[in-house]
């Protein structure tokens, strides 16, 4: 998997440089016993009877943060804190001005998740940098733990990422706009609440502008089940797919007794978008056969609250996610959706109001980190696999802004977002190993050959 010699120059570069370098790497292990201590403790401080729940810009998160920090100073690592209430913790370089290396991922949750689900890169990255104080190595470089606040923003706040996109200045005035779904108060008024500055992100201030970052890596679980069925402890991330949602679709059609109404009168809503959701799988499915790769889901499929035994639904709702990491599979089946919503509404007498849209693009991982995990994952004697990811994750704030990033996923049972999440300490120790020497193999690869 040699690297181009394109993405050899500058700061796009992701790669040692030639033996020199490679008989200079010292031996550095993560520090796994921290990682598992912190597991431990992040585990007590959130579990609710039933999985954990950080929740974003809330005292869960606050908690988490708060244990990261306090280890990280015992490490004698600096701790910094930006506007938006992201936690950056460095490992000083030889070279303090040169670009940082960022490891990083976040603590918030989905409500009752699991303890692995952001959490473990994070603490991949700490264990990293506690692995390189351990053996008294200093970097060429910075190399700074990024615990990025809210990228569970679809169960707290409605827009993508918004933590890490404040950490490198990019977030857009308008997202500070948008409510926690829970509490009605908007992102703003949450960071304020917590201590930090609205008004300085929404000027784009920030510690990690996008030209001060070398390089990005983020360790996540995998959030389904192809390493685990593969055998294989590691994924090398190819790209991160985009999206097409429907946040707030609905179907409209006519209340009535469900007894007295004879089929032909029927406006049923609730038959009309079960009708759209079997006959979009089967779309999917077609796709599928041909060749293509997506995933499409209806999150939310109901009634209304004024649906009642005894009554045809006059009402329905749904939510429709469609991803890719190939833009023309998510446009060939909202082809599909929208070739079949007039159809269902001129046979079933009901109107179909999709509402807005909400699009992401694609984010590839970049080819020079991609090509340095294999050789870090090798070195380790670690199998891995190249795969598409399923989810989002904060490393795509960083690939949109330009910087070289890479994601590595580790094999976790279970799935991911409920309480069952299963990341087992021997896997783990796998990906943290290869974080690890690539962090190490990045550093010495810009000292003096």
């Amino acid at each position: 998997m040699a690297v181009p010699a394109r993405l050899r120059k500058g700061r796009a570069r992701a790669t040692l440089r030639g033996p020199q370098e490679t008989a200079m790497r010292p031996t550095v292990t993560p520090d796994l016993g921290l990682a598992e201590e912190l597991f431990a403790t992040l585990r007590d401080a959130s579990f609710e009877g039933v999985g954990i729940t950080r929740e974003a810009y809330g005292p869960g998160e606050r908690i988490a943060h708060a244990i990261v920090s306090e280890r990280a100073r015992a490490l004698g690592l600096e701790v910094a804190v930006d506007p938006a209430g992201n936690l950056l913790l460095t490992l000083p370089g030889a070279d303090r001005a040169a670009p940082v290396l960022v490891i990083g991922s976040h603590l918030d949750s989905v409500r009752q998740g699991g303890n692995y689900d952001g959490a473990a890169g994070v603490l991949a990255g700490l264990a990293a940098v506690a692995g390189m104080r351990h053996a008294g190595f200093v970097p060429a470089c910075d190399i700074t733990v990024l615990v990025a606040r809210a990228e569970e923003s679809g169960s707290w706040f409605p827009t993508s990422f918004p933590g890490s996109r404040a950490a490198l200045g990019r977030l857009p005035t308008e997202a500070l706009a948008v409510r926690r779904l829970d509490t009605g108060r908007t992102l703003a008024e949450h960071m304020a609440e917590e201590g930090f500055d609205p008004d300085a992100v929404r000027a784009g201030a920030c510690l990690l502008p996008p030209a001060r970052v070398r390089a990005y890596l983020e360790l996540h679980i995998e959030q389904g089940p192809v390493l685990d069925a593969a055998g294989i402890p590691v994924g090398i991330v190819t790209a991160v797919p985009g999206a097409r949602r429907l946040r707030a679709a609905r179907v409209l059609g006519e209340y009535n007794h469900s007894g007295a109404t004879p089929r032909r009168f029927r406006r049923d809503a609730a038959i009309a978008l079960a009708e759209l959701a079997y006959r979009l799988d089967e779309a999917w499915a077609a796709l599928e056969a041909a060749g293509q790769r997506l995933v499409c889901t209806f999150c939310v499929l109901a009634t209304t609250e004024d649906a009642g035994l005894g009554k045809i639904a006059g009402e329905a709702r749904f939510q429709l996610d469609v991803r890719s990491v190939d833009a023309a599979s998510v446009d060939a089946l909202y082809a599909a959706l929208h070739r079949l919503v007039p159809e269902i509404e001129a046979r079933r007498g009901v109107r179909f109001e999709l509402g807005e849209e909400v699009r992401s693009p694609a984010a590839p991982m970049h080819a020079g980190v991609q090509a340095a995990l294999a050789r870090a994952a090798d070195a380790a004697g670690v199998a891995w696999r190249s795969m598409p990811s399923g989810g989002g994750h904060d490393v795509v704030s960083f690939a949109q802004a330009g910087v070289p990033a890479g994601l590595l996923f580790v094999r976790n049972q279970h799935g991911s977002h409920n309480p069952q999440e299963a990341m087992r300490m021997e896997d783990f120790a796998a990906a943290a190993a290869v974080v690890t020497g690539w962090a190490v193999a990045e550093s010495v690869a810009d000292r003096p050959g």
